[in-house]
């Protein structure tokens, strides 16, 4: 099994035993899904039925749940999708609202470049983010990433809303 780590994290495959964490510290919170494309879980059956559907998810995609090491508990989430040969994204970052502010934004992120950079041999980096999101948008700029252009989007439930994509060269050393 892939396991990635920083100084206080580890990102790795969902096991359904953090179900729980993972639903009490994320998916519940309306402050973390207010700049993703998801709705929040309401209650713990929900949050079951998605763990199962995020572990089957995560067996065929670059994605992973963020453990904080010091408790081990989930406290997020992070994944990454190849655009095309040696051009990756992010897939979503999310980080629970009693976690935010300790720099594990950041940690994430440049664990990911440097996962797509020395592991999958990538070039460049396409970071997405709401343009109203800015504590993600200072987190792009923190790690390198040069802005690009926005688009405008919709979403299924009818949400108008821009995306900003910033840009990182990827370097192997």
């Amino acid at each position: 099994m892939k396991m990635l780590e920083t100084k206080d994290l580890i990102l790795e495959k969902a096991k359904f035993e953090d179900w729980r964490a993972i639903y009490h510290n994320v998916w519940s919170r309306p402050e973390t899904a207010r700049f993703m494309l998801w709705k929040i879980t309401v209650n713990e059956e929900e949050a079951k039925a998605r763990m199962q559907r995020t572990i089957l998810y995560q067996e065929t995609h670059e994605a992973f749940l963020i453990y904080e090491k010091v408790h081990g508990q989930a406290i997020g989430f992070a994944g990454i999708g190849e655009l095309e040969p040696g051009i990756f994204t992010d897939t979503g970052i999310a980080i629970g609202p009693e976690f935010v502010g300790r720099g594990y934004g950041k940690q994430t992120l440049m664990l990911l470049l440097r996962y797509c950079s020395m592991e999958l041999h990538g070039n460049e980096f396409r970071y997405t983010t709401r343009s109203e999101n800015t504590a993600s948008k200072a987190l792009a700029l923190s790690c390198g990433f040069i802005y690009q252009y926005s688009k405008k989007k919709m979403s299924e439930s009818k949400e108008r809303y821009e995306i900003e994509t910033y840009i990182r060269k990827l370097e192997r050393s």
